[in-house]
């Protein structure tokens, strides 16, 4: 007995299952190197010169919701993303065109790492992309201070085209700064900064998949409050505290192929604002930070919280008059 085929209700099947295709990957997002919380109060403003600085973050961002287009919530993805690891950022007094030159590294490891806005990532902690900032320069002046660099992102976590379990992004990043903190009084207690990271991003491994440039800018409104010691002659630590915001755009389309279709999904962006304090003690050159971001205005991408969390203690290697 042979099994009729209905050849009309077939094709239909096969035309559904494009269109889900089609649809799936052209209101897909790409994820890009840059962590947002990152910087905040004076983002703009480089280290002490002679001093190095190591310190642990703290990284956890809660996926809350997923918009669409138009900025509506398509889902809850109860997805909580977290890095930490061990850095390094060293300011010398060595001068280029009249700056500090400085230099940073950073190596993480991270879990429920978010490839896209279409990932709901569920990873185990695993070594993650590691990030490298061989250039830094910084300038300070009476009301304002700059601040100039570039960084790269290794691909070194793990990445498979589809893989489930992938801790990196599977490609080389590129990106490049500009900041500035602006003082509004002379002892430069109150202060607005804003920084602008543009990522430049290479092809992902093994495959034609390319996210696109992505511009992100961060800063932050904030009051420096000097605590004295007990006999009022010297502080004994210096608190920051202020409101904090951060802005991303995709600037250029992701590449993303499907069979010898190219198809250029609509760009996302997100914006945040929300708290810091940080308090240094100068006995012991010890600090410790925390931010809190609330994500709003999210297009074709998560929308959730940030919560940035820094440990760090100086060195300082200034020779003594």
């Amino acid at each position: 007995m042979k099994t009729k085929i209905n050849t009309s209700k077939s094709i239909k099947s096969i035309l559904a299952i494009m269109l889900l295709l089609v649809s799936f990957y052209t209101n897909a997002q790409l994820k890009g190197g840059h962590i947002l919380g990152a910087m905040g109060l004076q983002s703009g403003t480089q280290a002490p010169e002679n001093t190095l600085s190591v310190y642990v973050p703290g990284y956890i961002y809660t996926a809350s919701s997923l918009r669409n287009s138009d900025g509506d919530k398509m889902g809850n993805p109860d997805l909580t993303m977290f890095i930490t690891g061990a850095g390094a950022s060293y300011i010398s007094d060595f001068k280029i065109l009249g700056a500090n030159y400085g230099a940073a590294i950073l190596v993480a490891g991270a879990s429920n790492t978010i490839q896209g806005s279409y990932v709901d990532s569920k990873s185990d902690f695993a070594f993650t992309d590691m990030y490298v900032q061989p250039i830094q320069l910084g300038w300070h002046n009476k009301r304002a201070d700059f601040v100039f660099s570039y960084q790269l992102y290794l691909p070194t976590g793990k990445y498979e085209f589809g893989g489930s379990e992938n801790s990196g992004l599977g490609m080389f990043m590129n990106e490049i700064s500009a900041g500035t903190t602006l003082f509004f009084n002379d002892k430069k207690t109150f202060h607005f900064s804003a920084l602008a990271a543009y990522e430049i991003n290479g092809k992902k491994k093994d495959t034609d998949i390319k996210t696109g440039d992505i511009l992100s800018i961060e800063g932050g409104l904030g009051k420096t409050f000097y605590c004295m010691n007990a006999e009022k002659t010297a502080p004994k630590g210096i608190l920051n505290a202020g409101l904090i915001y951060y802005l991303q755009y995709k600037v250029s389309d992701d590449k993303i192929p499907v069979g010898t279709l190219l198809l250029e999904p609509d760009k996302d962006h997100v914006g945040g604002l929300g708290a810091e304090i940080n308090y240094l003690h100068i006995g012991c050159m010890t600090s410790a930070g925390f931010r809190w971001i609330g994500e709003v205005n999210a297009i074709n991408r998560f929308q959730g919280n940030t919560f940035f969390i820094t440990l760090a203690h100086v060195f300082s290697f200034k020779k003594k008059e």
